[in-house]
């Protein structure tokens, strides 16, 4: 279906807008009766919401009219905050129909924000633009997935050739060295990225797989570090080896939950160790995994008890 964007399409400067509480039935609620419209809840002191933002504002421009997109600061609108339940920021929502119809929390990578745009565009009954990058990205990943190690590195490495500073080919291609086992070399990727990129949400997330790839190496016997957990509570660094070695052997829900609890006995033990390690966790995982979101939830109960 080809979307008609002559007669009803928003102007430029319609498509993005800051709301407040006064204007977010107008620009949110009414708007999204006939069009799409993201809500991204943000504040000036949040740092992942810097990031999130501007890609945000680049998917909705690029669609060009078929979704809009409304910013919402919680500072300066806790009634409406409070009312939609926004527990931690950056928070963001889909509305149409007057209704929510997606969202998610945390920073999203540039290629998972764009899927999201289409997503909410086609649950309008529009068709996303093609974005051919993005999509062969998409295309590398599930090849990877399905152990297709060497296609997905062509594909990667194509989009590079197109794009030398694509941050979502740079993170695939690190990915398949891990895969593969070859750490040196997924280092040697990450270490060859461009500066620009280098901070990115893909190659953070790239940084902190390759990093638990390499205690995944090092990890030792799951039965024995549980063992001596249960001979001894407050044996932390058993615990810390503990949570490493459910997560080498994939059970990442169970290695937060140690890190939590370790967390909960001594958060300062070993310079805070247990926080460093979930964050690590936390950044190579997609940030609206469950295990994400449970996670940040939880050590946020803690830190502001």
């Amino acid at each position: 279906m080809e979307l008609n964007l002559s007669a009803a399409a928003p102007q430029a400067a319609d498509l993005i807008k800051d709301v407040s509480e006064a204007t977010f039935m107008a620009d949110v609620v009414e708007a999204s009766q006939t069009v799409p419209v993201i809500v991204d809840f943000w504040a000036p002191w949040c740092g992942p919401c810097k990031t999130l933002g501007p890609m945000l504002e680049d998917a909705v421009r690029a669609a060009k009219g078929a979704v809009k997109m409304a910013k919402v600061n919680v500072d300066e609108a806790q009634n409406i905050a409070g009312q939609l339940q926004i527990q931690s920021i950056p928070t963001v929502y889909a509305f149409y129909k007057g209704q929510p119809v997606d969202g998610f929390q945390g920073a999203l990578p540039a290629s998972e924000v764009t899927a999201f745009v289409e997503r909410v565009i086609k649950a309008g009954g529009g068709e996303a633009p093609s974005d051919t990058l993005n999509d062969a990205v998409v295309a590398a990943d599930e090849m990877l997935a399905e152990g297709a190690f060497e296609d997905a590195a062509q594909t990667f490495q194509a989009i590079l050739e197109e794009d030398p500073a694509h941050a979502g080919a740079y993170g695939g291609l690190v990915r398949v060295h891990i895969a593969k086992g070859d750490l040196d070399h997924a280092e040697a990727v990450l270490n060859g990225a461009p500066i620009e990129i280098s901070k990115s949400p893909e190659l953070e997330a790239a940084h902190a797989q390759l990093e638990l790839a390499r205690q995944a190496a090092n990890a030792g016997p799951v039965d024995e570090y549980r063992a001596a957990v249960e001979a001894n509570a407050d044996d932390h660094q058993a615990r810390f080896d503990l949570a490493q070695a459910l997560h080498a052997h994939g059970d990442t829900e169970g290695a937060v939950a140690e890190l939590l609890e370790l967390f909960r006995r001594d958060r300062e033990w070993n310079d805070g160790a247990a926080k460093a390690q979930l964050f690590t966790i936390f950044d190579a995982l997609k940030a609206n995994d469950p295990v994400v979101l449970n996670g940040r939830r939880k050590l946020s109960s803690m830190i502001f008890v």
